[in-house]
């Protein structure tokens, strides 16, 4: 008996209620085939392409582009592949036979291997740079491409595609605004009007929020050392001139999380959470070490998994590989959670220093600000020395004056003779 299945929004990272549709990849009448991407999703946490679990035809759209999905609401009816979504009855929930094996938070059946290797697609999470749906017209791009597009005005389907796979490239985007300028606000907003108005959603959204709640939850404390880091920045021009980091992008807030890493071991009080539910503190055994990150998506703090067990080398290429992927837009909702600790680095846009607000859940956030050649008294003289600013803000039911000021004075005494960086990794 021919039945439609109703794929229900699946709960696509820890705790989250609702994601934000961007875009449909089908129509009702399409064909799609099992984990197809039929959707683009942005949770508070990251952008998502959504797989179908199910092969068949498209019969329903439960949402519109731009609007808000909860959690586990209906969002596709399909009719498994051969039946006639005419003759099918109401939709009923997804069942998967006892023989099969879900490809999807309980939803569709595994197909035998030979058609996996033949048709298979990426999970809910994954990235597909240069790959679309089959059976759309819809021109081939990458989810940050489309976001942008979408946050520019511009319909992709009027870019000329230079892609290997014939998809429309960012610089492909960036050449068609030139010749062409569009602007979100000039779509939307009449050119005398005196103010624009924004919708605040997804990553922003949560941010906003995530921020409102650390402000008024945890009792922040924020302490300044000023360092001279000439040895830093002369060991970090040392280090890049050998083998060992030929390959590797080294930069100043590298050496910083080292010392950062480093200065947990005496004060791991820094690396713990609040439980305000049992009235515990919560002493953290590994280091997740977050890098807030501007992305086009606004602010997102990924972070590296058991950064302390990691040498310099590796740690370097963890941070590269974590930025490169927090720009390009694919940071998936596993790399944004369990941070236990994080740093903020104002320095690249000009900016000395800062009072930095808690990512929620955790102890400390260090600001790591620019690094200026200035005066500084050095052995006593007066000479031109390259001199940071550091700021830690910190949780003070969870950490006192003086842990708090211990940690903050190790990370800058580290960094002011680095060579402890290297006999101590």
């Amino acid at each position: 008996m021919p039945t439609v299945k109703t794929f229900l929004l699946p709960d696509l990272g820890e705790g989250l209620t609702d994601a934000e549709l961007l875009t449909w990849l089908v129509k009702v009448g399409d064909t799609v085939t099992l984990n197809q991407v039929i959707a683009e999703v942005e949770t508070a946490k990251a952008s998502v392409e959504l797989p179908s679990p199910y092969a068949g035809t498209v019969v329903a759209l439960h949402a519109e582009e731009g609007t808000t999905v909860d959690v586990g609401s209906p969002f596709i009816d399909v009719a498994v592949a051969g039946e006639d979504p005419a003759d099918a009855p109401e939709s009923t929930a997804a069942a998967a036979p006892a023989e099969r094996t879900p490809v999807l938070v309980g939803y569709g059946v595994a197909e035998d291997s030979s058609s996996r290797r033949r048709q298979r697609r990426p999970a809910a999470g994954t990235r597909l740079d240069d790959t679309a749906a089959p059976g759309t017209s819809r021109p081939l791009a990458s989810p940050p491409v489309r976001f942008a597009a979408k946050q520019h005005g511009v319909d992709l389907s009027e870019v000329d595609a230079t892609g290997v796979h014939g998809e429309v490239t960012r610089d492909d985007l960036e050449r068609h605004r030139t010749a062409t300028p569009v602007t979100t606000s000039a779509a939307t907003v009449p050119p005398d009007a005196d103010e624009e108005r924004i919708p605040i959603k997804g990553v922003r959204k949560h941010t906003a929020a995530a921020m409102v709640r650390s402000a008024f939850t945890a009792p922040h404390v924020t302490e300044f050392v000023t360092v001279d880091v000439t040895p830093t920045i002369d060991l970090l021009t040392q280090l890049r001139e050998t083998k060992h980091f030929t390959d590797v992008r080294l930069t100043p807030l590298t050496l910083v999380a080292k010392a950062l890493l480093m200065a947990l071991r005496t004060n791991p009080t820094l690396n713990s959470s609040w439980d305000e539910d049992s009235q515990e503190i919560v002493l953290k055994r590994s280091v997740n070490l977050g890098i807030a990150a501007a992305t086009p998506r606004g602010l997102m703090v990924p972070n590296i998994k058991n950064a302390h067990t990691l040498g310099l080398r590796d740690l370097a290429i963890a941070l590269s590989d974590l930025t490169n992927t927090a720009k390009e837009g694919k940071t998936g909702p596993a790399d944004l959670a369990d941070g236990t600790i994080t740093i903020t680095n104002v320095g690249v846009f000009g900016v000395d220093a800062g009072t930095p607000i808690l990512n929620p859940g955790e102890a400390a956030i260090l600001c790591f600000g620019a690094i200026r050649r200035q005066p500084w008294e050095h052995q006593g003289e007066i000479a031109l020395r390259s001199v940071t600013t550091l700021s830690l803000s910190f949780d003070h039911r969870l950490v006192d004056g003086e842990q708090g000021s211990r940690f903050l004075a190790a990370i800058g005494q580290i960094l002011s003779d680095p060579l402890t960086l290297i006999a101590l990794s």
